[in-house]
C-alpha cells in the first residue's frame, strides 16, 4: 500500500501532466486550465511549470492520463485491437482536431521510425490532414506513401493530394496520388478511369500497402466528405436513409458494422 505522501506525489504528478496537456496540446490558457481542473490560476501555473521542469513537456506530453488509459484497455479488450490510444476530451462542440492530430502524428512517426512498413496507404479527412500538419520533419526516404482514394475537391486545404504533397515534403518520401475524382459520374466512367495506364498502377500499388493510415467518418451532413465537396447532400441523405452511420475509405456501414450499399457505392 502506498503511503499518503507517495499517493499525494502521484496525484500531483498526474495533475501536472493533465494541466500541461490541456495547455500545450489542448491550446487552453492557464486561466482556462485552472477553471477546467477546479484550481486557482497560481496552482495551474505551478503545475504546468512543474511538468516542464520534470521533463514531461517536449514536443509532446510524456505522461499518461489515467482515464484515457482505462478507456484504451476497454476498447482493446472489447474489439481485439493490437493498439489503441485515447486522447482527453476538451468538451468542445467541434471536432478536437489539434488533440487528434497530435496523437495521429505521434503514431505515424513511430511507424515511420520502426521502418517495417515500407508502403503506407493514406486515406482522407480532416483528422488525417491534422495529423500530417503536426508531423515533425523526419527523414523517411525509404518510405513510399500512396493515396487510397481519388480526391479532387473544391476545398484545397482538405484535398487528399495536398496532404500527400505535405507528407512528401516533411519526410522526403515518395508520394503517389490517385489522379481521379473521388466519385465518378457513373459506374461505367469509374471502370474507364481505373483502366487508364498510370491510374491502374497507383490503384494496384495502394492494394499492396503494408499499413493503411485512415480516418473514420460519419454519415452526417457535416461529414468531411460533404464539407469538401466530394459528395452531395442528397447522396449522404440517401446513405443515412439506408441505415448508414459511419464511413471508412468511402465505404459506409450501419450501427452493426455491416456494409451499406447505395447508388453511390458503385461509383467510388
Amino acid at each position: 500500500m502506498k503511503s499518503g505522501g507517495t499517493a499525494n506525489r502521484d496525484h500531483e504528478s498526474s495533475l501536472a501532466t493533465r494541466a500541461a496537456w490541456l495547455h500545450y496540446a489542448g491550446g487552453l490558457t492557464q486561466a482556462q486550465v485552472a477553471k477546467r481542473l477546479g484550481l486557482t490560476s497560481l496552482k495551474a501555473h505551478r503545475l504546468i511549470t512543474r511538468a516542464t521542469q520534470d521533463g514531461l513537456v517536449r514536443v509532446i506530453i510524456d505522461g499518461d492520463v489515467g482515464e484515457c488509459i482505462d478507456l484504451e484497455q476497454q476498447l482493446i479488450d472489447a474489439y481485439g485491437l493490437d493498439y489503441c490510444e485515447v486522447v482527453p476530451d476538451l468538451d468542445q462542440d467541434e471536432l478536437p482536431l489539434k488533440a487528434l492530430g497530435i496523437a495521429g502524428a505521434q503514431f505515424l512517426k513511430r511507424e515511420i521510425d520502426r521502418g517495417e512498413d515500407m508502403l503506407i496507404g493514406v486515406g482522407h479527412g480532416r483528422t488525417l490532414a491534422a495529423s500530417v500538419e503536426y508531423l515533425t520533419r523526419t527523414a523517411a526516404a525509404h518510405i513510399r506513401f500512396v493515396s487510397l482514394l481519388g480526391g479532387v475537391t473544391r476545398k484545397f486545404a482538405a484535398n487528399p493530394h495536398d496532404v500527400m504533397h505535405r507528407l512528401a515534403e516533411r519526410t522526403g518520401a515518395q508520394a503517389y496520388v490517385m489522379p481521379v475524382p473521388f466519385v465518378a459520374n457513373t459506374a461505367e466512367d469509374r471502370e474507364v478511369l481505373l483502366g487508364q495506364r498510370g491510374i491502374s498502377d497507383v490503384f494496384d500499388l495502394a492494394g499492396r500497402s503494408d499499413l493503411m493510415f485512415v480516418g473514420i467518418g460519419t454519415a452526417e451532413r457535416e461529414a468531411s466528405l460533404v464539407a469538401t465537396g466530394m459528395i452531395e447532400h442528397s447522396e449522404i441523405d440517401e446513405v443515412k436513409r439506408d441505415g448508414g452511420v459511419g464511413e471508412l475509405l468511402a465505404h459506409f456501414f450501419d450501427d452493426k458494422g455491416r456494409p451499406v450499399e447505395t447508388a453511390l457505392s458503385e461509383r467510388i
